[in-house]
């Protein structure tokens, strides 16, 4: 009866598509293509790039003009405590040698030295950062909970595309005041029901906070914090009974949950990449109706 996506977004960063970006899978794939990613080399310790989603040579995946691609960043683990470890050691020696402790410019060099000798023994890590994008309905989603890595791969994405018309997602209300006057009147709007997380906080320069955590909320109490000038920064809701997620006051949804997902029981035969398809187009159905209709309990997008 119940199947759960498994390759379900568990973080959406939002951003707008705001222009007409007629882009289609192949266009997009060959626009990636030209920053497609490679391992890093023995001398570097960042390397960062575009891979496929699927393990083939498609750099997009697209299912019903709803696409889906990958950023990959690998990253050398070099302690910055270790090289000047070393670096240190090698000054004693150094000093032991010519009878006198190494100048500044010496040192410097010696440290890069020592930085270019450990960068071929260190041991890469790398991490995959998914993206979605539905043209359909203005969306550009980035699976994380960083706005730091979510700007940087939009930065990367504009940098292998030629004008992306895409910008932050700004609504009419704040997430803040129309989180607080939900927890206020102790109501969602309709489609939406309040979960058992919050956390409300005070503007003031004490920042003091309150935070509620798989805890019934008690109207009387949150309407007295309330009172007291504290709002709403991170909320936790379900929608229409299908997904749960924690909307924050930036406008992140986290904690992503399918609820009651059902799987189409034609589904049951199919092959990896059909179930693959199946579940991405029922993800990105469900994800862009309850992006719709958070927009609207927030009152619309706010004009460019």
């Amino acid at each position: 009866m119940i199947g759960l996506i498994p390759m379900f977004f568990k973080n959406l960063q939002l951003f707008r598509i705001t222009g007409d970006w007629a882009i289609d899978a192949n266009s997009l794939h060959q626009q990636l293509s030209k920053f497609a990613f490679a391992a890093c080399p023995s001398s570097e310790i960042h390397s960062q790039g575009w891979i496929s989603p699927r393990n083939n040579d498609l750099l997009v995946h697209s299912v019903n003009r709803q696409y889906l691609f990958c950023l990959a960043s690998e990253k050398k683990l070099l302690p910055s405590s270790y090289i000047k470890q070393v670096t240190k050691q090698r000054a004693e020696e150094l000093e032991e040698q010519q009878g006198f402790a190494p100048g500044r410019k010496a040192l410097k060099e010696l440290k890069e030295r020592v930085t270019d000798e450990l960068l071929p023994r260190a041991f890469p890590v790398r991490k995959h950062t998914y993206v979605w994008l539905d043209p359909v309905n203005g969306w550009l989603v980035v699976d994380t909970t960083s706005p730091t890595q979510a700007d940087e791969v939009i930065k990367f994405l504009m940098k292998a595309c030629d004008k992306v018309p895409v910008e932050n997602l700004r609504t009419k209300t704040s997430p803040q005041t129309t989180m607080t006057a939900w927890l206020a009147a102790n109501e969602a709007p309709k489609g939406f029901t309040i979960d058992q997380d919050t956390e409300l906080k005070s503007p003031n320069e004490d920042k003091s906070t309150v935070r509620y955590l798989r805890h019934t909320l008690d109207h009387a109490d949150i309407k007295k914090h309330i009172e007291e000038g504290k709002q709403s920064t991170k909320l936790a809701l379900t929608w229409n009974d299908r997904i749960s997620f924690v909307l924050t006051d930036t406008l992140v949804l986290k904690r992503i949950k399918p609820l009651d997902v059902m799987e189409n029981d034609k589904d049951k035969g199919a092959n990896e990449e059909e179930r693959f398809d199946s579940d991405f187009a029922l993800m990105s159905g469900e994800l862009a109706a309850l992006l719709s209709d958070l927009v609207y309990a927030l009152d619309g997008l706010a004009e460019s």
